[in-house]
């Protein structure tokens, strides 16, 4: 948070800046940040900035959401992007979906994975 403070006070990130950039580029300006890495810059692309494409292969939940829904046993990452472009341009949604389906919302679904 200190590292953040002082991007934004001295000028470094400009934070009406990030809102013109590609999701992209806000990950890349976002992780140039102390403590903050391509999740936590997803989340933020997520739940603060609303945009309508994100699904953070990073996202635990969203993976064992995926497994549980196509019956793998993991999802490596081309899998992840096979599904991430099947989403496209509501990803946000499907990931929210995966949330949903990971804890629960679908008592039939089971993880295949084995793993709790």
């Amino acid at each position: 948070m200190l590292d953040f403070a002082k991007q934004v006070k001295s000028g470094t990130l400009n934070l009406e800046q990030l809102w013109s950039l590609s999701d992209k580029e806000v990950i890349l300006e976002l992780t140039k940040l102390k403590g903050v890495g391509v999740w936590t810059a997803e989340m933020i692309l997520t739940f603060c900035m609303q945009r309508p494409n994100v699904v953070s292969f990073g996202d635990l939940a969203i993976q064992r959401g995926m497994r549980m829904l196509y019956r793998h046993r993991q999802i490596d990452r081309t899998k992840f992007e096979r599904y991430q472009k099947r989403y496209a341009p509501y990803g946000t949604v499907a990931g929210l979906y995966l949330w949903a389906i990971a804890g629960g919302a679908i008592p039939e679904l089971t993880d295949p994975s084995g793993k709790r």
